[in-house]
């Protein structure tokens, strides 16, 4: 079953506490994204983006807007920042981290929803300016391509909803 969290060390609570003395504002930010995926030839692929010019490969997310549901966020987004689309199957998982901005002197506190999705469209092409780049990548190796651990640990997850008999390369 899922480890349970480690308990915040004292290291991590004095940083904190210092980065709050810094910073002016606190504000909490629900986002939602997805990985989307495709089983057709070969091994299964999903959709990955890059940003800052290729050094940063991730999931399509973007924040919850006043009024949508979790589902209709995560299916838009990846609309928007893939151009493709998807039949949302799952929540997959949620990751939680702090950021902050040092220009507006805040400290945001961030939960991010991810869904499962299975590909039904769209074009690439078509992807907004959020995204250098998108690629249709080999699930293997998308584990090694993103950036984020929490992200990889994600896809390793969806990898064995989507393929559980085994890990097919």
């Amino acid at each position: 079953g899922p480890k349970p969290e480690a308990a915040p060390s004292h290291a991590w609570l004095l940083m904190t506490t210092f980065c709050m003395s810094r910073m002016n504002k606190f504000k909490r930010q629900f986002s939602c994204g997805g990985i989307l995926f495709r089983k057709d030839r070969g091994p299964i692929r999903v959709a990955l983006i890059s940003r800052m010019g290729g050094k940063i490969w991730c999931l399509p997310k973007g924040l919850v807007e006043v009024g949508e549901k979790p589902e209709e966020t995560a299916l838009r987004e990846v609309q928007e920042e893939t151009g493709l689309t998807g039949k949302l199957l799952q929540k997959i998982g949620e990751i939680h981290y702090r950021y902050s901005l040092k220009e507006e002197k805040t400290l945001y506190d961030k939960r991010v929803w991810f869904f499962l999705m299975r590909h039904t469209g769209g074009d690439t092409k078509e992807h907004d300016f959020e995204a250098d780049e998108v690629a249709w990548v080999p699930i293997q190796e998308a584990v090694d391509r993103l950036s984020y651990s929490s992200e990889r640990q994600l896809m390793k997850k969806a990898w064995r909803l989507i393929a559980p008999k085994g890990k097919p390369a």
